[in-house]
């Protein structure tokens, strides 16, 4: 029984939480004053661990961002927003 019981006790310390799941935001990004700042804001979230999908739109000025909760949180793609020169506040959170 005592086997049985740590086996299981080092399944769930080494395998990934099973509630992750993949989490769209959309940030409000309005420092954009050119159309090359989506490159550069896109390039920046695409470096974030766990960003799955990142369109900006210029003409919006927003980004859209899928990521896997397990690897990233907003508060690292708002990081990554405004370590690029384009500060960034969450305009919807959706699951």
């Amino acid at each position: 029984m005592k086997r049985y019981f740590a086996m299981l006790m080092m399944t769930i310390a080494v395998n990934q939480p099973v509630w992750a799941a993949p989490r769209t935001v959309t940030l409000a990004i309005p420092g954009m004053t050119c159309a090359a700042c989506p490159i550069t804001l896109k390039i920046a979230l695409n470096r974030v661990a766990g960003v799955t999908a990142a369109a900006v739109n210029f003409e919006q000025r927003q980004a859209v961002v899928t990521f896997d909760d397990a690897k990233a949180d907003v508060e690292a793609l708002l990081r990554a927003t405004g370590d690029a020169g384009y500060p960034s506040t969450v305009k919807e959170l959706s699951q």
